[in-house]
């Protein structure tokens, strides 16, 4: 396997995919969890936070269950499309954000939380809608946390491999990730490409990282 940029170009377009989508719903996930009381709220944060602790693999088992040719949601969506998403880009996507979700849900909670409720409360007297809390309160007085949590769930997306391997799989030109290239080039001893994709994938992470800590240093 010799050196190609597009491990490179897939793993930025499926770690920004996956950051927008763990973005909206973590927004979503986080204010229904604090503000709104109901029971059970314990145990659907702790199934929130599983993908931090259980190996990877294990997550790309389950979404192959629950997206696999035999499960309903399965059929349903090879009904819609014509195929099934496994071993597809939408695939490495799906994966992606169900490992990184729990860094984001965690950031935007830390940043909600910090907010001084009576500020919430107050704009709740004064008639705010929750699209006009969410708009005008929570997320500006949060943002330094959310911004936080995308630099961290777009590191987590793109150097995602166990689930990307099994449930996206490793094609070349197609689904193959940084990750899985650089696993694949170690098996054919192709260390070169290897070396070429560890060092782009280094590079790439401390570049956003350290501009995430110079960012909330620079605020602080």
């Amino acid at each position: 396997m010799s050196f190609s940029w597009y491990p490179v170009q897939l793993s930025i377009f499926v770690a920004t995919v996956a950051t927008i989508i763990t973005f909206f719903i973590g927004i979503i996930a986080v204010y229904w969890l604090i503000f709104k009381n109901f029971r059970g709220r314990a145990a659907v944060e702790t199934i929130i936070f599983l993908p931090l602790v259980l190996p990877p693999t294990v997550i790309g088992f389950l979404l192959i269950v629950i997206f696999g040719k035999n499960s309903p949601i399965g059929q349903a969506l090879e009904w819609l499309i014509g195929r099934s998403i496994i071993f597809t880009i939408p695939a490495a996507v799906l994966a992606a954000s169900v490992i990184a979700f729990p860094l984001m849900y965690q950031s935007m909670k830390t940043g909600f939380l910090s907010i001084d409720r009576t500020i919430i409360d107050a704009a709740k007297v004064d008639g705010a809608s929750n699209w006009q809390l969410l708009k005008w309160q929570l997320i500006p007085l949060s943002a330094r946390a959310i911004f936080s949590g995308i630099a961290l769930s777009f590191t987590r997306a793109f150097g995602e491999f166990g689930a990307t391997l099994m449930f996206a799989g490793n094609i070349p030109g197609h689904t193959q990730t940084i990750p899985t290239a650089i696993f694949f080039a170690i098996e054919t001893g192709n260390m070169t490409a290897a070396w070429y994709y560890c060092v782009i994938s280094i590079l790439f992470s401390f570049i956003l990282l350290f501009f995430t800590n110079d960012r909330s240093k620079t605020r602080n």
